[in-house]
């Protein structure tokens, strides 16, 4: 069994086709079929369920793939090592982030990262914190932008930015003509909150001192699966909420009746993070990326070193 063998595993199994399978690594059909059964008579187990119309993946055949992708990944992170001893950002680099801040960081960084290293494939995935954390312990990604605080003892971190929460609420809100906002103020809050899952939502709950689900009024199992959903619920008079600072770019802050007001209270920030394996061969990779980040935030945010 070799890698060649393992890449005919994997496209027979996308392709649930051993024809189409054959077609994508360039050998004829018999080829790759004689190959398939090689490797389940080398294995002693059958791969591939056939009928004349069909072809399934096994039970057993669904955990090998599994560590085929594993193995072929780790080729990949081969050469990509050897050429990071040129180049560091050459390559692909597989990166996590949270949902609350991908739609507003991505777009101050793909840019500016394409022009100083045109060599990187960058991928990205959105998820929430466990999801991400999954994935990272499992490989599946290299990296992962998180706002809260790691205990596991195989993870590392680069500390990049605090970023300030601001309070949005309606424009006809009764807060509107307090000239400073404290903490009190914000316990006394209808505060929305993201739907559960998001981290967001128990940091703005810990900020704001109290629970949204545990005022009991009309609203109180009110939640919004996105911060643009949020904003448009506060915009519609449900209730006030606290935005991280990057947020603040979009245009709901004009066109959508909701009022973005800066907060000064110590505690009202969230720290954003690039978590990563202690023993990620390309650690200066992630270094670069988050150098890339930094330089290119505004001044909304305070830069951690």
């Amino acid at each position: 069994m070799n890698l060649r063998d393992l890449k005919y595993l994997i496209a027979v199994a996308e392709t649930k086709h051993f024809g189409q399978a054959a077609k994508r690594c360039f050998v004829s059909q018999p080829t790759l079929s004689a190959q398939i059964k090689k490797m389940e008579a080398f294995l002693g187990v059958v791969l591939f369920e056939r009928t004349n119309r069909s072809v399934s993946i096994t039970p057993v055949g669904q955990e090998i793939l599994v560590y085929a992708r594993r193995a072929l990944e780790q080729v990949d992170n081969i050469v990509m090592v050897a050429e990071s001893q040129t180049s560091p950002m050459v390559g692909r680099l597989s990166i996590g982030s949270i949902y609350t801040l991908s739609p507003s960081l991505l777009p101050l960084i793909l840019s500016p990262l394409r022009q100083t290293y045109p060599k990187l494939r960058l991928s990205i995935k959105e998820a929430t914190t466990d999801t991400l954390l999954k994935d990272l312990q499992e490989h599946s990604l290299d990296a992962i932008l998180l706002a809260t605080q790691e205990t596991d003892a195989k993870l590392a971190e680069i500390p990049l930015f605090d970023e300030p929460f601001w309070l949005a609420h309606p424009s006809d809100h009764p807060i509107y003509t307090k000239e400073h906002i404290t903490q009190a103020d914000l316990a006394k809050l209808e505060l929305l909150l993201l739907s559960e899952g998001h981290c967001l939502s128990q940091q703005v709950s810990q900020v704001c001192q109290q629970s949204a689900l545990s005022k009991e009024d009309e609203f109180s199992d009110l939640r919004a699966s996105s911060l643009e959903t949020l904003i448009q619920l506060v915009g519609a008079g449900f209730g006030c909420t606290l935005v991280p600072a990057l947020a603040l770019r979009g245009s709901w802050t004009t066109d959508a009746g909701v009022i973005a007001r800066q907060l000064e209270i110590k505690e009202a920030f969230r720290r954003i993070r690039l978590v990563y394996r202690k023993g990620f061969p390309r650690q200066q990779s992630l270094v670069c990326l988050a150098q890339i980040i930094q330089q290119n935030l505004p001044n909304t945010v305070k830069l951690l070193h």
